[in-house]
């Protein structure tokens, strides 16, 4: 199964409730293993979990913590971008060079890396206190 194909079937999984949005996501480990995850929503807003923090979660779950490769995709005019928090958490796994395909439902899409989605990103360097 493809990336794009993972994380389209996941989609349709997204708990959105309020928003109608549903975003799907899959990541490819370093081992080769995919994992996915979806948007869960939850009526105490911002307590939701996004899709790419979801298949981060089931990758280390599945006792993985490199990531080598980024698919997300909802229903929108343009490619989906993460959020703020998960473009951190995708650095946390994942290197600069790592390709994020953002797309839509109907076709579009725009590959970039997580280095162009989180440039001067945190890491464990900045509590580096030596």
């Amino acid at each position: 199964m493809t990336l794009k194909n993972a994380a389209t079937a996941v989609r349709l999984n997204a708990h959105a409730p309020y928003s109608n949005f549903k975003v799907g996501a899959a990541i490819r480990a370093a081992s080769g293993q995919i994992y996915v995850g979806c948007n869960v929503e939850n009526v105490a807003y911002p307590e939701g979990t996004c899709a790419e923090a979801g298949a981060i979660a089931a990758m280390v779950a599945g006792g993985e913590t490199r990531l080598t490769e980024v698919f997300v995709i909802a229903d929108c005019p343009a490619p989906i971008p993460p959020c703020g928090g998960c473009r951190q958490k995708l650095a946390e796994f994942g290197a600069g060079d790592v390709t994020v395909t953002l797309a839509t439902t109907d076709g579009g899409e725009r590959t970039t890396t997580i280095g162009d989605l989180l440039p001067g990103k945190f890491d464990a360097s900045h509590m580096d206190r030596s």
